[in-house]
Formats: C-alpha cells, structure tokens, sequence
C-alpha cells in the first residue's frame, strides 16, 4: 500500500496546482513557506492520520467508532469525507481537460493550425474548450468512468496495481522534461524566479496558500491516509513512510517547478495568462509548440498529467467508498457506484459553472472554485486541527507511541518532537493562518 499511499499525494495538486501556486504567490517565497509548512506541520499531521487509521482499520468516521471515541469524534471523520468529495467533484472536471488535451495531442488537433502554418492562440482554445457545455463534460464522463473501474477491482488488484505502474511512469517522464527545459536559453532566468526568494513577498496570504497547498497536496485532512493507512501491515514502519511520502511529494512539486519556469522564461511567456489552469494548459502547449517533435512532446507531458489525475481522484474516492462500504455493510461494487454515479450530476454542475452558468456564483466564486476554495482552504485545515487535537489528547493513552514505534519493537527518538508538534504547535499554527483567512 506504501506506493498506493505516495500516488495519493503525488498528482494533481503537484503537477497542475503546485505551480500555479508558485507564480501567483511570489514565486520562491512561496516555495519556502510551503516547504516550512511540509516539514514543520505537514509531517506530523500525516502520523497522526497514519497512526489514527492503522490502530482503527476502518474508513474515517469507522475509526473514531473502533477506538471508542464520542459520537463527537465521529463527526470529524465525516468531515474529512465530505472535503474529500467536495475535492472529487471539481478534481473529475480537471481531470477530463487532461484527457482532452492527450487526446487532442495523439490526434493532432491541438496543435491543427500550426501545422496549416497558422498561428494558434491557446488562450482562446483554452477558454474555447472549457467554456463549452459538451466537450469537458464528456471528457469528465471518461475520467469517471475510468475511476469506477478501478476501484471495482479493489484496492490491491486495482488501486495498488495501478499505482506501481504509473508512478515510475510519472517520475520517468518528469526527468525527461527536466533534461529538456533546463537545456533552454533562458532556464537560468526561470530558475532565479523559483529558487531566490524575495521575502517581502511573504504575506498572510501566501502563508494561508502554502499551508493550503501543503495539505492539499499531501492529502491531509481528507481521509485519504487514514483509509490508506488501515491497509497498512502492522510492520510497516509509519515515521519512515510518512518521510518517504512526504520527500517524494516535495520532489515531484519542485521537479515541475524545474519544468515549468525555465520553459516560461525562455519562450517570453508572462503576465496574467499564466494563473490557475492556464499555467499548464495554456503555457505549455506554447512551449511545445516552439519545440521540434511538438506532438511528441505534448502528448508525454498529457500522459504524466492524466496519470496524476488518476492517482489523484482514485484515492480520493476510496475515502467516500470505504465509508459507504463499511457502514452500510455492502459489496464493494455497489459502494463504487453509490459514490461515483451521483458524480455525473456534481461534476456537471461544476464544468458548467465555468461555461454557461458562469453567471451563478457564490461569494463571488464561480462553484468550481467555491468548492475550491472552501474544501481546500477551511475545510481541510479545520479538520486537521481536530485530528492533532484527539491524538494529542483525547486518544487511548500510548496510542500514537504504540504505533508509532510498532508496539515497542523499535525505539525513535523523534516520538516526542512529534508529540509536541501534534499537542502544541499544529494545532495553533493551523488555527492562527486559518482566522487570519477571514480578515
């Protein structure tokens, strides 16, 4: 499950989010924060989920149940449950622009006016594609369905299976990429922008974003490592995994800052264009498109970013699908298809927020980017305040040491910072950068 467990923190929201962050943010500033947030808060939450989930080996409201906690309790876990599908409904739409573009680079026809010695505008074939009602949701059908399939076949046969095939693919491809822009005339100029901070730069704001990102990315507060974490065996080791999790997540976001910000500076790209989405799915078939082998090289980068969608919404789903699985005492089958069908609907809702009913918003947010914003900026964070508060204080004495340690086989010396952190410092810091969020 180790693999499963790192495809659930490496996908989207390092190779499509991360950067986007990163330039709207202040480029290395935000990098340094994020890092900070990785380190100092990201970690220790993590071991408290892993440690949580393996000591209750049920879904995220199941646990809470098993270790004999209040029905209070419970509530957090389905909290973390509800973020999770929150994150789905919107994370099946991107995923489906991924598939567009990989198709649309296998067919040719994303980059069909280039080859007529026309130029192409991807601002406007961007906004083109997402704006109408058809095409993404569709595509978004697709994502669906390829995710409904493999959590069928389980979560060794399907899950882990797949995740032990399309992580080397990923890293594989992100080294390629790298080799290939850091050769660019201009990578040095990127790389400045990614790797000198400027820390006037750091603002409430950019501190609120990194720790969003830092959670987002690392699955926190989800349910994701706590549902992952009840497959775990019982010697598996929890500090070093998390460590693993969490230095391979750091490597693949900093691998595609590496990508992206030499290719930004050395083709002239700036300017407002390149937030959000568009950082990708517009800068980059720029890019390719001043490349030789444009096709080929669209078509990788498509796949790599398929791929992370797929890692990304599969264990987002098993969160929902373990829960409905295990409280309603149900086949598997029939809990995939009690989570995922009423996707078609939500997910609907959310394309279409960016297109025809652009109009409807809700604090000034479209409904994608409600959902955005409040699962990955409150949500999330509420609830990893309340799982430090419960390991810190109201779990079963020795429960973190026990697990931490595998029942006293091994000696760490890291039990106590950990502690610390969990008891004091996590839940503070969270709750600090969260309050300044409303002023």
């Amino acid at each position: 499950m180790i693999a499963a467990t790192v495809g659930s923190a490496v996908g989207l929201g390092n190779i499509w989010r991360f950067p986007a962050e990163v330039q709207a943010n202040g480029g290395a500033a935000f990098l340094i924060v994020y890092l900070v947030c990785v380190l100092i808060l990201g970690i220790p939450v993590m071991l408290s989920e892993f440690a949580l989930g393996r000591a209750g080996r049920s879904d995220s409201v199941g646990v809470f149940k098993n270790l004999g906690a209040s029905k209070g309790w419970w509530g957090v876990g389905g909290l973390a449950i509800v973020a999770s599908y929150l994150i789905l409904c919107f994370y099946m739409v991107v995923a489906g622009w991924s598939f567009e573009y990989l198709w649309q680079s296998v067919t040719g026809g994303l980059y069909e006016q280039l080859t007529e010695g026309q130029p192409v505008n991807f601002y406007e074939k961007m906004d083109e594609f997402i704006t109408r009602p058809t095409g993404p949701l569709l595509n978004t059908y697709v994502m669906i369905l390829i995710n409904l399939g493999v959590l069928i076949a389980g979560v060794r046969h399907g899950i882990e299976r797949m995740s032990n095939i399309m992580m080397p693919i990923l890293f594989g491809i992100l080294i390629i990429f790298i080799c290939e822009t850091l050769s660019l005339p201009k990578a040095a100029e990127g790389l400045a922008f990614f790797l000198n901070p400027d820390f006037s730069q750091i603002t409430p704001s950019v501190v609120l974003n990194a720790l969003g990102q830092a959670f987002f990315s690392l699955s926190l507060g989800m349910g994701i490592l706590i549902t992952y974490s009840s497959y775990f065996p019982k010697d598996t080791r929890l500090i070093r995994t998390a460590f693993t999790v969490a230095s391979l997540d750091l490597l693949v976001a900093v691998m595609m800052g590496f990508i992206i910000f030499p290719a930004v500076t050395s083709f002239g790209l700036s300017g407002d264009g390149l937030r959000g989405a568009t950082l990708v799915f517009i800068t980059l078939p720029e890019v390719f498109s001043q490349m030789a082998l444009t096709r080929f090289w669209s078509i990788l980068f498509f796949l790599l970013l398929t791929v992370a969608a797929l890692t990304s919404t599969i264990s987002i789903a098993e969160v929902s699908v373990a829960f409905v699985r295990d409280r309603f005492r149900i086949a598997r089958w029939k809990a995939c298809l009690i989570v995922l069908l009423p996707l078609f609907v939500f997910s609907s809702i959310c394309s279409l927020s960016l297109g025809p009913w652009n109009g409807f918003r809700i604090a000034g947010f479209t409904i994608f980017d409600f959902l955005d914003n409040l699962a990955t900026n409150i949500m999330l964070p509420v609830v990893s305040i309340f799982m430090c508060l419960y390991m810190g204080w109201f779990a079963p004495r020795d429960l973190l040491s026990r697990q931490l340690t595998n029942n006293g086989t091994f000696r760490t010396r890291l039990y106590r910072p950990i502690l610390f952190i969990i008891r004091f410092v996590a839940p503070v810091l969270i709750a600090i950068v969260l309050v300044s969020y409303f002023f």
